[in-house]
């Protein structure tokens, strides 16, 4: 671990980590785009995440979520561990594109899950919560009949306004923004970029070059590794 950049989380009083894919392959969770992720893998995968897919075709759309995205005997990694320390020190804030609860096992106390997450199912039709394994047994409430989903932001779908609200307030209060095991292509959660105290330093700590049109420091390296060693 480089010293200046050890000292530079020793020393940060307000960090936003802004995450993705990258932070749970270690966890056995695959990510999207590489070589062996989920879209690469199925060329259709972006429409059986769709709004239209859940409307038109809700079982198409129930089988391709269930068959694919529940892991659920993943496990939190030393990433996830390291930052949620951060967050409970009350240092840092966790704005993560990841869907897949793993923050929260981790115990991560300030954390914005921008696009929702897997494990919080609801009725369509009564908008009542249910627990993730009734889920993944049917995809309709016993309750009401209605049909289930999972609380997450599908395409087509709208953003949350207050998560967009509570990221872009820890961005404009940030002393120092970490990057982490994400391309940063996906709008609109990479505009948020662009909210971020400019007095700020940006670190990236991913195994591909990413490019800003601003300072930063980039370290290319394995994000389980660059985490290991750094010291919370």
């Amino acid at each position: 671990m480089d010293e200046e950049i050890q000292n530079l989380f020793s020393q940060s009083k307000s960090i936003v980590f802004l995450t993705g894919a990258g932070v749970s392959t270690p966890s056995g969770i695959p990510d999207y785009r590489s070589r062996n992720g989920l879209y690469t893998g199925n060329k259709n995968a972006e429409y059986y995440l769709s709004h239209t897919c859940l409307a038109q075709e809700p079982d198409v759309f129930y089988h391709y979520v269930t068959d694919n995205l529940y892991k659920p005997d993943a496990v939190p990694n030393v990433i996830h561990e390291k930052q949620s320390a951060l967050t409970q020190q009350n240092r840092a804030t966790v704005v993560t594109q990841n869907i897949d609860n793993l923050y929260r096992q981790a115990n991560t106390s300030h954390l914005v899950e921008f696009h929702g997450n897997l494990y919080q199912i609801y009725c369509q039709k009564c908008g009542k919560y249910v627990d993730w394994h009734d889920y993944l047994k049917s995809p309709t409430h016993e309750n009401c009949g209605g049909r289930l989903r999972p609380d997450v932001v599908l395409y087509e779908e709208g953003l949350n306004e207050q998560k967009i609200s509570t990221s872009v307030s820890a961005l404009a209060n940030a002393d120092l923004v970490a990057i982490v095991g994400t391309s940063m292509r996906v709008y609109p959660f990479a505009g948020l970029l662009d909210y971020r105290n400019p007095s700020a330093k940006v670190v990236v700590i991913n195994q591909e070059a990413l490019q800003f049109p601003f300072d930063f420091t980039m370290i290319q390296e394995d994000a389980s590794q660059f985490f290991q060693e750094l010291e919370v």
